[in-house]
């Protein structure tokens, strides 16, 4: 009986060890597997969120790996799909809106030493007195020139909040003066030059598509028009886009009614179809649309739907292939994301958007396998056929290939002009001039003084002689030949901009050497 009974009980003993072994094998195995979550589950992240913060051996940085962790999915996304911290939001937004808080000047770094270019009018500067050519010595009192001080640091400190005040000490000749201005709103103009190139035909260079682009554009047209126009060259070249309902409203100006636009789609986003409303004032004017690699987003809206409606002629290069729809979202800390919701589609339902493989190399591969320089290099989508309203092919597969191709032309830069491309021989030489005849051309604001000013001026002898003592670049008198068509054009344009004629006048002196303008030309 005792013999029976001892083994019952090593019976329940050995059931008892299996049931606590196989509790602590899954205790064990849970510990490795904690719940067992689909693929696709949120919850995953949540949950190796919070096992860190209950084990990790150190004090985490919440905020850095939130963030870390946020741009870290957005990624997987596509490349336009990106979190924008509560600095870089602001920045991004104030880029567009047409208007920033600041000081109001316009300035370049020829030489380690920040010149003004441009003293905006009406703005917080030229109330306090700065002038045009004026060096930036410092802001409050920290030195910027001369120690090679960030431009994006410079222009950081002098922006603020309207009503703050800060301190800039600039080199006037051979003193230094400092001004104390208060900050204000200053405009961003999106229009960087509009003048009647040649007869009847007008130029307009359009930076951005800003909050004001649509206004700027319809009122510089206007005038061009009280000027003679009849012939539109609307230069988008590295035009990277901007705002979807300005170049809407701007292609609204010169499509007939019920022509399409273009239309928007995606898998939360039911079709959306944008048409012109027939009220455009410039609907019969001439018009050819100058493109490049760098034209994208709202830029490529506007060329497409003038090409797909035959409304005008588009030239240039294969433009960047950016149409994705981005929406944003706001959060209570100032920061946000832009998130892809939707693709744009052309009026002949070619999808904008280029291919992601490769994404980040697109540009270098079209320079690499002559594309640039080459139509026969193109490499067109022709299993992707869509046809304008007069039944003319055009392909998808990305961009927008231009109805006239004009290949980047490299023949005329010479050793000598890509030395001095290097060191920004030419912008220094500009402000060299500037510094030798300031008064004289601070006060210029018509062409027929440029140009006595220019004629004026030895700029072949005085150039080489600049580029030979300032930079040890040399000349040879061949080689000068094959470059001076190129280059003197350049100093001209680079000159004439410290006059009070500005942009339009770099502008109107650098075309003759333009390709892509002198085509258009050609073709009307």
């Amino acid at each position: 009986m005792n013999r029976t009974f001892a083994q019952f009980l090593q019976v329940i003993l050995g059931i008892v060890i299996g049931v606590l072994v196989t509790l602590v094998a899954v205790r064990y195995r849970d510990s490795r597997h904690i719940n067992r979550l689909s693929r696709t589950d949120w919850a995953k992240l949540n949950l190796i969120l919070g096992i860190v913060e209950k084990n990790y051996v150190d004090t985490l940085d919440k905020e850095g790996m939130s963030e870390a962790a946020i741009s870290a999915a957005l990624a997987k996304l596509d490349p336009h799909s990106v979190y924008l911290p509560p600095v870089q939001l602001s920045a991004s937004e104030e880029e567009l809106a047409g208007n920033f808080e600041g000081i109001g000047i316009q300035f370049n770094v020829p030489n380690d030493t920040a010149i003004v270019l441009e003293v905006i009018p009406g703005g917080p500067s030229e109330k306090a007195g700065l002038l045009a050519g004026d060096r930036l010595l410092k802001v409050d009192d920290k030195t910027i020139a001369g120690v090679k001080f960030p431009q994006d640091s410079m222009v950081r400190r002098m922006k603020g909040p309207s009503g703050t005040k800060v301190t800039v000490t600039v080199g006037r000749g051979k003193e230094e003066i400092p001004f104390e201005i208060t900050r204000g709103k200053i405009p961003v103009h999106s229009v960087d030059a509009s003048f009647i190139v040649r007869d009847s035909v007008g130029y307009l260079r359009l930076a951005k598509f800003s909050r004001t682009t649509f206004k700027e554009c319809h009122e510089a047209t206007l005038k061009l028009m009280e000027q003679g126009m009849t012939h539109l060259l609307l230069d988008l070249r590295d035009n990277t886009g901007g705002y979807m309902d300005q170049a809407l409203l701007l292609a609204n100006d010169f499509l007939s009614p019920g022509d399409t636009i273009v239309y928007m789609e995606g898998r939360h986003r039911a079709r959306e179809v944008y048409r012109a409303d027939g009220r455009g004032k410039f609907q019969t004017m001439g018009l050819t649309v100058l493109i490049s690699e760098n034209s994208a987003s709202a830029s490529e809206i506007f060329a497409g739907a003038i090409q797909d409606n035959d409304r005008g002629t588009v030239l240039g290069r294969r433009s960047f292939g950016k149409g994705l729809v981005q929406e944003p979202f706001f959060f209570t800390d100032d920061s946000g994301i832009r998130l892809t919701v939707a693709r744009y589609y052309t009026p002949s339902g070619r999808c904008i958007q280029k291919p992601y493989d490769n994404y980040g190399r697109d540009l270098y591969n079209r320079y690499a396998d002559g594309e640039i320089f080459s139509a026969d290099s193109v490499r067109l989508d022709t299993t992707d056929v869509h046809r304008t309203r007069s039944g003319r092919i055009v392909y998808g597969g990305g961009g927008i290939m231009p109805d006239v191709y004009v290949p980047m032309d490299t023949t005329r830069a010479s050793n000598f002009y890509i030395a001095c491309n290097r060191k920004a021989t030419q912008m220094r030489y500009a402000s060299y001039i500037f510094d030798r005849h300031a008064a004289r051309l601070s006060a210029i604001d018509n062409y027929r003084e440029m140009d006595a000013f220019l004629s004026s001026l030895n700029l072949k002898l005085d150039f080489l002689d600049f580029a030979r003592k300032r930079d040890g670049i040399s000349c040879p008198e061949a080689e000068w030949d094959s470059t001076k068509d190129y280059l003197l054009p350049q100093l001209r344009a680079l000159i004439s901009r410290y006059s009070r004629l500005g942009e339009n006048a770099f502008y109107k002196y650098y075309l003759p050497v333009d390709d892509a303008v002198e085509r258009a030309l050609e073709s009307l």
